[in-house]
């Protein structure tokens, strides 16, 4: 198969690249934009470890082909921190212990971000209903589900900095033009 450009934004970024048509968006992420931070568990789309958001969506990206993200926005769990300063959902999870192997903390992170965007002051029911997609073997869920409950009014207190552009509910307006481009492509 021959290789096909693609260009896509990637945590306010813009990535270049080529991909035969068959390459997954997880594996494009991992191994020709260099982020490494979306995990492949199952990649049969039910762990929920390659959880991205495309264009504000969480999507399991072992289950889209590259080429499908050709010109999207995407945020990975790279884009949660603001240099060394965590995210106010990472500082939960770390400070509940939400997480042991850390294999699955990505997705689960991610998972939770679009969630408390949507729900900024859930249940107990409605956390474990929208992490119910993202498996853990380590943790039993309790201290998950405890975090998101403690992130939730972090976030809300954060307003729309918790949210970086690239993080944006689907249909509301691009972020703006510029930033670094990153060309993978030679």
């Amino acid at each position: 198969m021959d290789a096909v450009e693609i260009r896509l934004r990637i945590n306010g970024k813009e990535y270049r690249g080529r991909a035969e048509p068959r390459k997954t968006l997880a594996d494009f992420i991992r191994e020709d934009c260099g982020l490494t931070g979306t995990h492949l568990g199952c990649e049969h789309g039910v762990c929920g470890a390659c959880t991205v958001l495309l264009e504000g969506d969480p999507v399991r990206s072992c289950l889209i082909f590259a080429v499908q993200a050709e010109g999207l926005d995407l945020m990975t769990v790279e884009g949660m921190a603001a240099g060394d300063r965590l995210h106010p959902i990472q500082e939960a999870f770390s400070e509940h212990h939400a997480l042991q192997c850390g294999f699955c903390t990505p997705g689960f992170l991610l998972t939770t971000l679009a969630f408390l965007r949507d729900h900024p002051d859930p249940t107990e029911t409605e956390i474990r209903h929208a992490l119910a997609g993202n498996l853990c073997r380590c943790t039993g869920y309790q201290n998950i589900v405890e975090a998101v409950a403690a992130a939730a009014p972090a976030v809300a207190r954060a307003g729309p900095e918790a949210f970086p552009p690239y993080a944006r509910a689907a249909g509301s307006p691009p972020p703006p033009p510029g930033g670094e481009t990153v060309d993978d492509s030679g």
